[in-house]
């Protein structure tokens, strides 16, 4: 038999099973445990990797706190029933550089941050990826809710089949090194799908909850984050109207992300929103939620996955991950773009990520996308 008539197996690789190396990043949730399974039921080389990437000796005990000393133990408990390689890798000092003190400087700069996006950039899929290169892997396996379709030799990125829980607004940072050499199980699945085939393998994790809360942010609560790393930025200052009018004051402007009503504390004849933080003046300004509308957006670090002049009439973007579709034009010079938004969105912030989508027959598909860096509408201007 020759090359050519060979079968792949259901990773795509002209061997068996037995004869691929598999890594599986294991943070001991039910998704990435479901795919280690799952690696393992179909007779796979599988080698489990847990990433520990954060000091929680003093952090919240919630059960819902992604990257826990729990999820851990989790892993490692999957791991020996499944009878599989396992190995943590002791990441704390890179995810304090690059996650930690990244999200703490844009926070403190007036901005929204995402982490997990910049955790997947760096640790995870760069740091993890180069790791399961050294090991000889065929693959790196993990449990994001996304799919990957082979076409013409390259890996193309789609909205997992389950919109509601689709992960790729994370992973628009992913190269196409890392995408080509990446597969996601759970792809074609949803989130009941994944918990009956863990109840199945008989897997501790089954009913595990969903991680809820940043691992370093316990509660949600991103100002007692700052407040531990960068105390200075609790400075008091005024809040501004649109009209350069000082109307209250606040107690640190981290304590403020555009889009905000609630907790201004300024009592008005309308709803208040606050509309942008300047940081280098300490201050928050306020206004209508119609002075919230975005038009323009400019975007830096563009990744791109795919020639977006190839998709011009048939352009989306989102700017959450839980975010609408919203029909735009983008120009990328180098690794910046300028996004035309042809229907306005409201309270979009620097930190935030905007992703690039196109739709065909197949799904939704990833193109690429930037971290947005100014907005323009009726009262801001880059």
């Amino acid at each position: 038999m020759n090359i050519m008539e060979k079968k792949t197996n259901s990773l795509g690789f002209l061997k068996k099973p037995k004869d691929t190396k598999v890594v599986v990043a294991m943070s001991g949730g039910v998704d990435s445990s479901t795919v280690a399974g799952l690696m393992k039921k179909e007779g796979y080389d599988v080698t489990g990797i847990t990433l520990k990437l954060y000091d929680d000796s003093k952090a919240s005990k919630s059960k819902k706190q992604c990257c826990a000393g729990q999820d851990i133990l989790d892993a490692k408990r999957v791991a020996q029933k499944l009878n599989i390689n396992h190995k943590i890798l002791y990441y704390q000092k890179k995810f304090r550089e690059e996650v930690i003190e990244s999200f703490i400087d844009s926070y403190a700069s007036g901005e929204t941050p995402i982490p997990c996006v910049t955790c997947n950039q760096t640790v995870k899929f760069r740091d993890l990826y180069s790791y399961a290169k050294d090991l000889n892997a065929d693959t790196l396996v993990t449990g994001h809710y996304v799919n990957r379709i082979q076409n013409n030799g390259k890996a193309e990125m789609y909205r997992a089949f389950d919109i509601s829980r689709d992960q790729s607004y994370f992973l628009f940072a992913t190269t196409q090194e890392q995408l080509n050499f990446l597969r996601f199980p759970l792809g074609a699945l949803n989130k009941k799908n994944t918990r009956n085939i863990a109840t199945e393998l008989n897997l501790n994790v089954a009913d595990k909850p969903d991680s809820q809360d940043i691992c370093f942010v316990p509660n949600g609560n991103y100002a007692s984050v700052i407040n531990k790393y960068r105390p200075e930025s609790f400075m008091a200052g005024d809040i501004f109207d649109t009209k350069n009018n000082i109307i209250g004051k606040h107690d640190g402007i981290i304590n403020f992300t555009i889009g905000q009503r609630k907790g201004i504390g300024i009592s008005h004849d309308e709803p208040l929103y606050v509309v942008n933080i300047i940081a280098k003046e300490n201050k928050v300004i306020v206004g209508k939620r119609s002075e919230l509308m975005i038009n323009k957006i400019f975007l830096k670090n563009v990744n791109i996955l795919s020639n977006i002049e190839n998709y011009k009439n048939n352009l989306f973007i989102k700017v959450r991950s839980t975010g609408r579709f919203i029909k735009a034009k983008i120009e990328i010079k180098q690794n910046k773009a300028e996004v035309k938004l042809e229907e306005e969105e409201a309270g979009i912030s620097p930190g935030q990520a905007c992703v690039f989508y196109s739709t065909n027959n197949i799904g939704d598909k990833v193109l690429g996308g930037g971290w947005i860096t100014s907005t323009v509408n009726k009262y801001l201007s880059p």
